[in-house]
């Protein structure tokens, strides 16, 4: 925004500062005025006559007039050359940190996010922005990091379907003894690939954007019902599918949330053991909120892989070999819906192998 050139807070201050000054001094000479020169005459007089030692006239108003004022008008401008100096001096050191933290702020405008103001010395209101600031700071070149690593993945995860799709249509129009019927289930399949990726995606914006509307629901519905529909691909597979839990009363959106439990139901279903697997699922009311937690059996993982998982596009065949790729966006879509509804979400490797994935949200007195 374009303004218009003004002062600058130093000098309104530096103004300010001699101003107050100013001001001290012609009530300080006023109060000496009202209660000292007042009481003196205006007329001369004689002031023990028959005294040797006390003999003379008495100073009158007019004479101590003509001494003060001169005196008065050089204190006051004094006080208006120190008001002046001091203030701007004052001024400057006051409004230092405002200087470091307005060059900060020129400078993540620029793009340079990984800039600190890191102001030293003891807490005041300018520590407080300061430090605010740099908080900030690190959260959006977090978030800056995580989008382009995120816009990257997904580029080429999009690249990817409509690639194999081109071939497939330069196969079957340059080679009309192809079989059709197999071109067209292969660009079937890769299509739907296509639009799973990119609802996933959609789903995925919409939960870090927050635009959703909130209501009162149980958890442990919602865990019965991502388990009631994902019992035919468990039986398929082999997993045995366990529900159990208390009444766990929350605030959030149906969809989002009923996505959630989808995703880590699944998930567990999926990256399990060939056969013999089985899922958990369980609800719990926990002090000031309520957590959703499943278990699943598998391959043993280490700690430094499970903190990988939330990471977009890291698919289970990177850490148990399935013939089930999926989007890679699982638990991503987790993580950002529980975020979003102001939880938290926690991976942790099973010592019999397999992981833990812990969501806790707030109750709905939160």
């Amino acid at each position: 925004m374009d303004r218009a050139h003004g002062l600058s807070v130093r000098a309104r201050l530096t103004l300010s500062y001699a101003g107050f000054l100013m001001l001290a001094g012609v009530l300080l000479l006023a109060a000496v005025w009202l209660f000292l020169l007042r009481y003196v005459p205006d007329r001369a007089m004689l002031i023990n006559a028959d005294d040797s030692a006390m003999n003379g006239v008495f100073p009158i108003r007019s004479s101590l007039l003509r001494e003060f004022a001169p005196r008065a008008a050089a204190v006051l401008a004094f006080l208006l050359v120190f008001g002046l100096v001091g203030g701007w001096v004052l001024a400057g050191r006051m409004l230092a940190p405002l200087t470091r933290i307005t060059g900060a702020t020129r400078l993540a405008s620029a793009g340079a996010l990984s800039h600190r103001i890191r102001l030293p010395g003891r807490k005041d209101e300018f520590r407080e922005l300061a430090d605010a600031f740099d908080t900030m700071l690190a959260r959006l070149e977090e978030h800056v990091d995580e989008q382009r690593r995120f816009a990257a993945n997904a580029s080429h995860e999009l690249r990817t379907p409509l690639a194999i799709s081109k071939a497939l249509i330069e196969v079957a129009r340059t080679d009309p003894e192809h079989d059709r019927a197999e071109v067209i289930e292969r660009l079937h399949a890769v299509n739907t690939r296509a639009i799973d990726l990119t609802e996933a995606l959609l789903l995925l914006s919409r939960a870090e954007r927050r635009t959703f509307s909130r209501e009162h629901l149980d958890l442990s519905l919602l865990a019965e019902e991502a388990a009631e529909t994902l019992l035919p691909l468990a039986e398929k597979r082999g997993v045995t599918l366990e529900t159990g839990g208390d009444i766990t009363p929350t605030v959030g959106s149906p969809a989002l949330l009923l996505q959630l439990t989808t995703n880590l139901v699944q998930n567990a279903i999926v990256h399990n053991l060939p056969d013999g697997g089985g899922v958990w699922v369980r609800t719990d009311v926990r002090p000031g909120g309520v957590a959703l937690t499943v278990e699943n059996s598998g391959e043993k993982i280490s700690p430094e892989l499970a903190s990988t998982f939330t990471e977009p596009f890291r698919r289970g065949a990177e850490r148990v070999h399935t013939d089930h790729g999926g989007v890679g966006l699982g638990l991503a879509i987790v993580r950002s819906i529980a975020h979003a509804h102001d939880g938290t979400l926690a991976l942790t490797p099973r010592p019999a192998g397999g992981l833990r994935v812990t969501v806790e949200l707030p109750g709905p007195g939160a």
